[in-house]
């Protein structure tokens, strides 16, 4: 006779490695849309004569989208379902991607590049609510951390794909701009296959429904679980209240400040190196070039070891180095130092800073209930690339009136306050069901599920 067993208990599968190119697809796409409008704007700038103002509008559009479509989008999901946002998503997407290569002004284009905000912002919530509720509990942290290596995938694709594009003559930045729906094609059909989260269908009362969803992939002898979220309306407010408040706050906070010096510093990563002397011979492009290659890298021995070790230290040492790093680049910055010394340094910060990013996936999936996962996710996206979007835009006005060093020990401040919020906040959720890192807000508390067969278990 088989042994049942549940979901979460199932070991990596074929299954697994599908949703996970599935739903990444929404990381990708980012990537790309940020990475592909950095090269078309080289195109587009001299030929609508666009003032500074417009430049840092059509750049930041999709940024301020994101905002509101992680925040909109995440509630929608929890509210009508992951696989009906998941569609409805990359249609969107599709449309205002076609639709930019027949932008007639730049009004047109903040418009368009707002739009794919949207629909990029509502992917994080779906996707991965999506990756959480069908991964093995042995596996996910590593499953959605590695959804932020999908991102710079699809960023350094979209450097590749302007720079062969140029040759298309003064349209190509119309093709770079519309490309970004060839992948979105692609994954919207992808996406059609996939089943419905069965965790979010239980939430809803669909429990028998949602096993057979689980029993069709996996086997007759695997349920979705021992027990099961009892039947909840999905309240936006909710991720606010019975203490989940305060992992609200915490996932903003350590978002926000691990998200704010690293994309104000990538923005501007070769003006940095020319102010440390790196100006001549385009070395500040080949330095950015050789960090940019070396920062994936820490995504890997990150994977690993929160596994391994558990969430916790991937998060808090990383957000320390990265401000001890920081500090001495900020005190060796007028001392001349070697190019390879100072690319070393910047190639330490990257990998560790690159490392604890993918708690951005792993920590909101996690403390949160299936009723409100997508909502907090969504609100954690949003809040984080609002704090991007200011940190990019206020980069160079202090390094043009404070100097490099000041602006890196900024950087480095926002780090250790990083480093202070996790110690004090972040929790242990490594080898846990979701049902147990959504209620460790509760130990204290009396909390009552249901079991398949209808009985309550406290």
């Amino acid at each position: 006779m088989n042994q049942i067993r549940t979901l979460e208990e199932m070991p990596l599968r074929k299954f697994h490695f599908q949703m996970f190119f599935y739903t990444g697809g929404g990381a990708f796409i980012d990537g790309y849309i940020i990475g592909i409008i950095a090269v078309a704007l080289a195109v587009l700038q001299p030929q609508f004569d666009l003032s500074l103002t417009t430049v840092g509008l059509v750049g930041m559009a999709a940024l301020v989208g994101m905002f509101f479509g992680g925040i909109l989008g995440g509630y929608l999901t929890d509210l009508i379902g992951r696989k009906t946002m998941f569609i409805l998503d990359l249609v969107v997407f599709v449309i205002a991607s076609v639709l930019q290569y027949f932008a007639q002004d730049p009004m047109q284009l903040i418009i368009l590049r707002f739009i794919l905000g949207l629909a990029v912002g509502a992917d994080y919530p779906i996707a991965g609510t999506y990756m959480a509720e069908f991964a093995p509990k042995k596996n996910r942290g590593a499953l959605l951390g590695g959804l932020v290596a999908l991102w710079y995938v699809g960023y350094g694709v979209s450097y590749l794909v302007g720079y062969f594009m140029l040759a298309l003559g003064e349209d190509s930045w119309r093709w770079m701009l519309a490309s970004s729906a060839l992948p979105a094609i692609i994954i919207l059909l992808a996406r059609l296959k996939m089943p419905e989260s069965p965790l979010w269908l239980a939430s809803k009362g669909r429990e028998k429904e949602a096993n057979g969803i689980v029993q069709g992939i996996f086997g007759k002898n695997v349920v979705l679980s021992e027990s099961f979220e009892a039947e909840e309306k999905t309240s936006f407010m909710d991720m606010f209240k019975n203490g989940y408040g305060k992992w609200t706050i915490f996932i903003a906070l350590f978002w926000t400040l691990q998200v704010a010096p690293s994309f104000a510093i990538a923005t501007y990563i070769p003006e940095v190196l020319g102010l440390f002397g790196f100006a001549d011979g385009n070395k500040e492009y080949l330095g950015s070039a050789i960090m940019s290659l070396f920062y994936i890298v820490g995504l890997f021995p990150a994977l690993y070891l929160v596994e391994k070790i558990g969430r916790r230290p991937v998060l808090i040492w990383p957000f320390l180095v990265s401000a001890i790093i920081l500090t001495t680049l900020g005190l060796t910055s007028s001392w001349h130092m070697s190019f390879a010394f100072t690319i070393m340094l910047f190639v330490i910060y990257g990998i560790f800073n690159t490392g604890m990013s993918i708690h951005q996936w792993i920590y909101p999936n996690e403390l949160f209930p299936t009723k409100i996962r997508g909502t907090a996710l969504g609100f954690g996206t949003g809040v984080s690339r609002i704090g991007s979007s200011l940190s990019t835009f206020l980069f160079p006005v202090i390094l043009s009136k404070y100097g490099l060093g000041v602006t890196l020990y900024i950087c480095a401040g926002l780090f250790f306050i990083g480093f202070l919020v996790s110690l004090v906040m972040a929790p242990e959720t490594r080898n846990m069901s979701l049902a147990e890192t959504s209620t460790l807000n509760k130990r204290t508390n009396k909390l009552s599920y249901q079991s398949n067969s209808g009985k309550k278990i406290i």
